[in-house]
């Protein structure tokens, strides 16, 4: 089992010790909280993305001829982050879209946003037991401006665009809504794009390009048929993709969680990253990342 760097304790202290840190200035910090969930945070805001901190796939897959087992051990348990703002899913895959670590979640934060595909409302809804008005529903091309009052009374913005993933083809439901999604999130001078599970697809480049993205979190456990799950971007496609629209960092995601599906950044993402020279940082769980790290 792979330990976190920081977990419990110890990864709510570094936490803590950032919004010292950055409080009212420029800079923000995130950490990988393992497969494709990250925590940011800027200027006293928090934002989960995709989290899976929960045992709910392994448990529902034991004894399976599928079995989900878990590489890295869960960093924290969801109720513990009691200070976040707004979470995401974006799509309705269990390590996307956990009830075990939703639920929990919500109750500890009772005036958190909860941002996901409108094509997947219902289903969100349905699973996590609240009211189908309760998510904010985002679709291609969608963006909505959030405005976050911290406990530091300062006012935070944070600006989310959708843009449509392919796992491993674009899906849309019966009103022409994607049921899988990308989010680019804007707050102060940063961009960061999200892609959650994907593959690449005609048109993805030109449209991030326009976001000048400053940090793209792609997924590289690529798409094996033996598997028997839809596959993601491989690691010698994620820093293609990152080099193709100019990101200036990338973050790999979507490995070390479950034995059947994951992949080592050593064999095909940092090698592409350093034949094209596209700065990349290779994230431990539990570990802090800094927007100084991105050039630029």
């Amino acid at each position: 089992m792979i330990e976190p760097v920081l977990s419990d304790d110890a990864l709510l202290k570094d936490i803590a010790a950032a919004r010292a840190e950055t409080d009212g200035g420029e800079r923000f910090c995130m950490w990988w909280l393992g497969q494709s969930g990250y925590l940011i945070q800027f200027r006293g805001m928090h934002l989960l993305i995709d989290p899976y901190i929960s045992e709910s796939l392994t448990k529902k897959y034991a004894g399976t001829d599928k079995p989900h087992v878990r590489m890295t051990r869960c960093p924290i348990a969801p109720e513990r982050l009691d200070f976040v703002d707004v979470v995401t899913s974006s799509h309705n895959h269990t390590d996307h879209l956990d009830a075990e670590s939703l639920k929990p979640l919500l109750q500890a934060n009772p005036k958190i946003k909860l941002i996901a595909p409108e094509a997947n409302r219902a289903f969100v809804a349905e699973r996590l037991g609240i009211e189908r008005s309760g998510p904010v529903g985002m679709d291609d091309g969608k963006r909505i401006d959030i405005s976050i009052q911290t406990a530091s009374k300062q006012i935070s913005m944070l600006r989310v665009s959708g843009i449509a993933s392919a796992h491993e083809k674009l899906e849309k439901d019966e009103h022409g809504r994607d049921k899988f999604l990308g989010y680019i999130f804007q707050f102060g001078k940063w961009s960061i794009y999200h892609s959650g599970d994907t593959v690449k697809y005609t048109g993805i480049y030109d449209r991030l390009r326009r976001f000048k993205i400053d940090l793209a979190l792609l997924p590289i456990n690529g798409a094996l048929p033996e598997r028997r799950v839809a596959g993601n971007l491989s690691g010698i496609e994620a820093a293609r993709l990152a080099k193709d629209i100019g990101a200036g960092c990338v973050i790999p995601c979507h490995y070390e969680m479950f034995e059947f599906n994951t992949a080592d950044p050593n064999d095909e993402f940092i090698p592409e990253c350093k034949s094209l020279a596209q700065p990349y940082r290779v994230l431990r769980c539990g570990e802090r990342f800094s927007s100084t790290e991105i050039a630029g």
